[in-house]
């Protein structure tokens, strides 16, 4: 049995439905071990202890600077030994030396079609730019914010008349789509880095891109 553990900064809706991708049989036999958060009244976390899930809290305001919160993180990860670490909604930037000690086993999913408009407020900054399509991408995370090799994207029109909260609803419709997808062809094995690409084997080229149909 593979080991997930989760990092969530709040609600952790992504959490919540690797949660029940894992009970459902979703995930390739993998199983979520841990669930860790930065803030101790996110609100994911009693999600996670009502699943019977262990949580735990390493608050980065209890930090001077980046690298001891996340060599806190790391002493706190690792006695679960995941084998994938899942960021699900962790409002953190990670540094070099936590990406590369788990280098190619941490995973996250940003709400846009990367590499357009990595960091926050991707909503608004795609209404502002005019884009007719939109999305989310599931990726592995590297030192270059939100740059990681991508695996798998799912598109999403924007309509006239969307503000942010109606772009944001149809892109979460489509992140727990396809991050528990990401996280089973990893469990499985399927997937590789070649060069910045991820190859995911006995994938059909079409799934490279989920394109749902929308009225």
């Amino acid at each position: 049995m593979k080991r997930i553990v989760i990092l969530i900064s709040g609600r952790g809706s992504n959490m919540e439905r690797l949660i029940h991708a894992e009970r459902q049989g979703e995930l390739a036999k993998a199983r979520v071990v841990a669930v860790l958060a930065n803030r101790p009244d996110a609100p994911g976390l009693a999600h996670a202890a009502a699943a019977g899930i262990p949580v735990f809290v390493v608050d980065h305001r209890d930090y001077p600077d980046r690298e001891s919160f996340d060599a806190a993180l790391i002493a706190a990860i690792d006695p679960h030994q995941p084998d994938l670490v899942a960021l699900a909604g962790f409002m953190r930037v990670l540094s070099a030396g936590f990406t590369r000690h788990y280098a190619e086993r941490l995973m996250n999913i940003h709400p846009s079609l990367l590499p357009a408009f990595p960091g926050l407020h991707t909503h608004r900054r795609a209404l502002e730019a005019g884009v007719r399509l939109h999305g989310c991408t599931a990726h592995f995370v590297t030192p270059a914010l939100d740059h990681g090799p991508i695996i798998l994207q799912a598109a999403v029109p924007v309509f006239d008349g969307d503000d942010e909260d109606t772009l944001a609803a149809r892109v979460l419709a489509q992140e727990h789509s396809i991050y528990p997808l990401a996280v089973r062809w990893f469990m499985e094995g399927r997937l590789r880095i070649v060069d910045q690409r991820v190859e995911a084997r006995g994938r059909q080229q079409e799934d490279a891109l989920y394109a749902p149909r929308f009225a």
